[in-house]
């Protein structure tokens, strides 16, 4: 077992990470403690310890997140319409500092441009959800993919198909406290003034979809009417389900927390599974804060 925190949590990332997978190709059949445990080469109570300060409930508790059905009871009992969100003081800043997030926006011209001239540093690290892509620029993080479900070749083909004209630099080093706010390690977050800063590289009207999205309190959803309706134009449902898809900045930018009207999750970019996952997490950590 890694001695040093730092290590150790980013060993814990890989821990938690291949036990939400285990849990999520379970599909729904209810493993035990010792099962998981033994499948993860870790004793009972300490995988047990382990998960609950990651995750913030049991695993048993966590696999009733998983069921069929869990999309549907958050859109009937934590549905958030983003003006009732607004009003109780639930989003914007409060969002943001939650996740220790700041953002800006690139103009408009320079996105027309291809993000021409900019330089785009990147590296791969371990998350909760399993290996992630990130990039950022020298403002913040502009692009997070999770490559689980779609490798890492199609992660970054991807991301670098969105401003084909940046420079691209192999640069782990410079994003990793960045990433490590991201996702919350103990030395991020006991740092006083620790961010994960956001650049977001779009058209304007996909930055108004994201903005809306960070109005969105963890552990609750939103339809993507809502949205539409948020933006003052109830008729472009699509469009938004568009621009939602188009989110460069996965869980930072939480577009996994938009469903469908019925309680479907939808698709999802990075792999329904990352975004089943995302959400059981959230629910399950809000329970138990």
């Amino acid at each position: 077992m890694p001695a040093d925190p730092m290590t150790e949590d980013r060993y814990h990332y890989g821990v938690i990470a291949r036990a939400l997978t285990i849990i999520d190709d379970a599909g729904g059949a209810a493993l035990t403690l010792d099962d998981l445990a033994a499948r993860l080469s870790m004793s009972p109570a300490h995988f047990q310890r382990v998960f609950t300060r990651w995750v913030g409930v049991s695993p048993k508790r966590y696999q009733q997140y998983l069921t069929l059905d869990h999309a549907r009871r958050l859109l009937a009992e934590r549905h958030t319409l983003l003006d009732t969100a607004d009003a109780a003081g639930l989003s914007g800043a409060g969002r943001l500092h939650d996740l220790f997030v700041r953002w800006e926006a690139m103009s408009p011209g320079d996105f027309a441009r291809g993000a021409e001239g900019l330089v785009i540093r990147w590296g791969r690290f371990d998350s909760p959800f399993g290996p992630v892509l990130v990039m950022g620029t020298d403002r913040g993080i502009c692009g997070l993919a999770f490559t689980a479900e779609t490798t890492p070749e199609a992660a970054m083909a991807d991301l670098c198909a969105r401003w084909p004209k940046a420079r691209y630099v192999e640069e782990p080093a410079a994003l990793r406290p960045w990433v490590e706010a991201a996702f919350g390690t103990s030395a991020a977050a006991d740092t006083p003034g620790s961010a994960a800063p956001l650049h977001l590289i779009g058209a304007p009207f996909q930055i108004k979809v994201w903005e809306a999205l960070l109005s969105i309190p963890s552990g609750h959803v939103a339809t993507y009417s809502d949205i539409a309706a948020r933006l003052g134009n109830p008729q472009a449902v699509r469009a938004v389900g568009t621009a939602v898809g188009r989110n460069p900045v996965a869980w930072l930018i939480p577009c996994h927390r938009a469903i469908r009207k019925s309680g479907a999750l939808g698709g999802y970019r990075w792999g329904l599974p990352v975004k089943r996952a995302m959400l059981a997490w959230e629910s399950a950590r809000a329970e138990a804060g």
